[in-house]
């Protein structure tokens, strides 16, 4: 959560920014997040041109160059653009998690050479937390970062990192060791920019079409100055301040997949006829999108919610954790439906819809697994005891 509450955006400024953010969003459309997914350049121009109407920036203090309007603001954006067919996993992390940590816990200097550029999109930072041994259990990371002669010596994996070839560095998790003034050992957040010397990386194919790669990440004596460590002695405080947004951010995008997905199915439902009628005007088909739709107000309200306790600067993580879970189901609710009701046109790519299901359902495994979120809530919220 944030250190101190955030002046939110007024149900003026909201609106103003979503119609925004949709001129930018239709402006470029499905298929250039599908032939950008393909191509190799991570959606830039795009990216770009959001940095450009202040939309990256909005949950960045003022101070740095952002609109300071918190969280609220950044999931509406999240939301729209994924709405318009293009849902960036990006959003939820270099402007969300990263920035956020930068925001609460940077140093005065960590926090002026990164968060005007984050706030523009000029500057991309990927986050590297996963490894092949240490997926939902961080207290299992084994990557370390050894403090010799003024400078920390980052040694060990990382696994699934996104976007790392879009990246000009990356807020790497890593066991720190002996480090100056008695910093207390334990993980901690380092930057390393992404072409350090002995920091390699691997792609690693998988069945998405997105603009945001996926990698394996090997550092070998990766070396950074002593003052690369984010928030010092608060450890695991800088993490948990990412993570509520991280999960905000991806309820929003899966929200905006599922009013896009509702969207084209009804825009069909309406516009196929069989028998004499439009297809919608069957219950098999109309019920279904009906369900859908019931379920994203729902989910909807759980974020909006979720992002309001963040911006007021409260505990929010059952919150979050509900949001992320409704929207990844519902989403994946919708998507099926929508693909449905186009029968055969639902698998063709020229509809844009198959073409979002390996998305979908990687955000019920990512960034933190339905079965995880569910541990959660029923720890925090119902009391029940821990497995984890």
């Amino acid at each position: 959560m944030p250190i101190s509450p955030t002046q939110t955006a007024s149900p003026e400024e909201l609106s103003a920014l979503r119609d925004a953010v949709r001129a930018v969003s239709q402006k470029y459309g499905h298929d250039y997040f599908v032939t950008s997914s393909g191509d190799g350049s991570n959606a830039r121009a795009f990216w770009g041109e959001l940095g450009s109407i202040g939309a990256l920036g909005v949950a960045i203090p003022e101070e740095f160059g952002g609109g300071g309007q918190g969280l609220e603001a950044l999931a509406v954006v999240a939301e729209e653009i994924a709405a318009n067919g293009l849902p960036m996993m990006l959003i939820a992390l270099s402007p969300a998690v990263c920035a956020t940590m930068l925001a609460d816990h940077g140093s005065a200097a960590q926090q002026q050479e990164w968060l005007p550029d984050l706030a523009t999109g000029e500057k991309i930072l990927a986050f590297a937390i996963t490894e092949p041994d240490a997926g939902s259990n961080t207290h299992n990371i084994t990557t370390k970062a050894v403090f010799e002669d003024g400078q920390w010596v980052i040694t060990g994996q990382k696994y699934y990192v996104s976007h790392v070839d879009n990246s000009d560095a990356l807020v790497v998790i890593a066991q720190a060791e002996g480090g100056p003034d008695g910093l207390p050992a334990g993980p901690k957040a380092f930057l390393v920019p992404s072409d350090a010397p002995g920091l390699t990386r691997t792609e690693i194919p998988v069945e998405i079409t997105s603009p945001e790669s996926q990698y394996s990440l090997f550092f070998d004596r990766v070396q950074v100055a002593g003052d690369a460590i984010v928030g010092g002695e608060k450890g695991l405080g800088v993490l948990f301040s990412g993570l509520n947004p991280e999960r905000i951010l991806s309820a929003a995008l899966l929200n905006g997949i599922s009013r896009y997905a509702i969207d084209k199915a009804v825009a069909y439902a309406r516009e196929r006829s069989v028998w004499g009628q439009p297809i919608g005007a069957h219950q098999a088909i109309a019920h279904p999108l009906a369900r859908a739709e019931t379920r994203l107000a729902a989910a909807r309200l759980l974020t909006l919610e979720s992002a309001r306790a963040a911006d007021r600067g409260e505990p929010g993580g059952v919150a979050a954790a509900m949001a992320k879970v409704e929207a990844s189901e519902t989403a994946a609710m919708a998507l099926d439906a929508a693909i449905q009701t186009h029968g055969g046109n639902g698998m063709a790519r020229e509809y844009g819809l198959s073409t979002l299901s390996g998305l979908v359902r990687l955000f019920r495994i990512a960034p933190v697994s339905t079965e995880m979120m569910l541990n959660h809530i029923s720890h925090k919220a119902l009391k029940l005891p821990r497995s984890y």
